[in-house]
């Protein structure tokens, strides 16, 4: 890590990235609308590599990211949000909450396919890997970035992707419309 203060980090990789979804407020977690911040742990920042930078960045205050299926989400508590950063190596998912915000990695390596999806209410970027679907959940007002981050994510995609060895929840194989693991009863489910 940099032995820079968040704040000055945040803002010096806000004014480099040229898309405006990239702001000094979401990397430091001081966004005005959130009393305390959006993440219970350390800002977006904090959780960057020393020479990594976010592209694009999605928020919503609701939705969280779905596991599996759209409709299986680890929601934000009720007063934080969700933060997804696109960086040039990963597309790193924070989910808010207490105690500990929920972190899901998804390196570039690892991803066979990426869509972007707008609708009335919300948008998302779906990304899945060999085995497993991840459902980033945006802001409604954000159908330009969703699209340009998924054609970022799309020029980085490995030609044979490697699976993620974690259970997440993420499986893309179900059963009865829920999310199943390889072992028996397990629905891979995050606590």
């Amino acid at each position: 890590m940099s032995n820079k203060s968040p704040i000055t980090r945040a803002n010096l990789l806000a004014q480099m990235v040229s898309d405006p979804s990239v702001t000094t407020d979401v990397l430091a977690d001081q966004e005005r609308q959130f009393e305390n911040s959006r993440l219970a742990g350390p800002p977006p920042v904090d959780r960057l590599g020393e020479s990594e930078s976010p592209a694009y960045v999605l928020t919503n205050q609701k939705r969280g990211i779905g596991l599996g299926t759209k409709r299986r989400t680890t929601e934000p508590d009720n007063d934080r949000g969700t933060i997804f950063l696109v960086t040039g190596r990963r597309i790193l998912c924070i989910v808010g909450s207490d105690p500990n915000d929920e972190e899901i990695d998804i390196p570039y390596e690892s991803v066979a396919s990426v869509t972007a999806h707008t609708g009335w209410l919300a948008n998302r970027l779906e990304i899945r890997t060999p085995t497993k679907a991840y459902h980033c959940w945006a802001d409604r007002n954000s159908n330009e970035v969703v699209h340009a981050a998924a054609e970022f994510v799309e020029q980085r995609i490995a030609e044979e992707p490697t699976e993620l060895s974690r259970q997440d929840g993420a499986s893309r194989v179900t059963y009865r419309g829920q999310p199943a693991d390889s072992q028996a009863g397990d629905t891979g489910g995050l606590n």
